[in-house]
């Protein structure tokens, strides 16, 4: 019961890994608002990308909550696509959600998390520290995100507040089953067991869960600005 009487802001709350995190982190005693662009049962709405949408989404959290300690940015979108067929809306997509949602999200969770010296945890990925064939728009995305919370952690460290993000590797979600079916034409499979694991099949969405939870636990209130890599040994080297 780590997070006994915590208040727990989770986006992307409605599948995967969102899903498997609220999970937890309420199984562990906390009291969680998860929020999601798509309908799901006990969850909010909120679209990260869109300002309007986030100020209205934690308003409502910290009404409900009456104040926030931890913060967990797990939303994110993924297609595949040759770089001949990027489009600009499928490149803004990209950083509309995986990169200025949880700006945004962030700066609206901020006063709150100044009040308790609470923590934000990101779901990256290492997409943003390996080049990957077909996705280029995601890892171009998932690298800002990374340095954009490794920087807030030294300008919040002041404010006692805590930034972490986990990197996980294949995980077996719908986001991850359908990311390709964007790519036209043919695709030469030949790069894609570079992007494996050493350890055999897709993660579960709770690993990952289970390793942002550990970021927002007391057991890492020495931790921050750390990419923690689950990923099944896919950068080993």
């Amino acid at each position: 019961m780590r997070f006994t009487g915590k208040r727990v802001f989770v986006t992307g709350a409605a599948a995967g890994i969102g899903e498997a995190t609220v999970q937890l982190f309420r199984e562990e005693g906390a009291n969680v608002v998860g929020v999601d662009i798509a309908e799901a049962p006990g969850i909010g709405h909120c679209d990260v990308s869109d300002p309007s949408s986030v100020t209205a989404a934690m308003k409502a959290a910290i009404e409900e909550l009456g104040g926030l300690d931890i913060l967990a940015n797990v939303a994110g979108v993924n297609w595949f696509s040759k770089i001949d067929d990027i489009t600009l809306d499928l490149w803004n997509r990209h950083l509309a959600v995986n990169l200025t949602g949880p700006m945004l999200v962030t700066q609206a969770a901020l006063p709150h998390l100044r009040a308790s010296k609470g923590n934000i945890v990101t779901v990256g990925s290492i997409s943003g520290l390996q080049g990957q064939p077909y996705n280029s728009s995601y890892c171009a995305s998932k690298a800002g995100l990374i340095m954009f919370m490794k920087a807030l952690a030294v300008e919040l460290a002041v404010d006692g507040i805590r930034v972490n993000l986990v990197c996980p590797g294949g995980v077996d979600t719908a986001m991850s089953t359908n990311a390709l079916s964007n790519v036209k034409g043919d695709i030469d499979f030949s790069h894609f067991p570079k992007m494996m694991g050493v350890l055999p099949g897709m993660m579960a969405p709770i690993k990952i869960a289970e390793a942002l939870a550990h970021l927002a636990s007391d057991a890492a209130s020495t931790t921050t600005g750390a990419s923690l890599v689950v990923d099944n040994g896919t950068l080993w080297s």
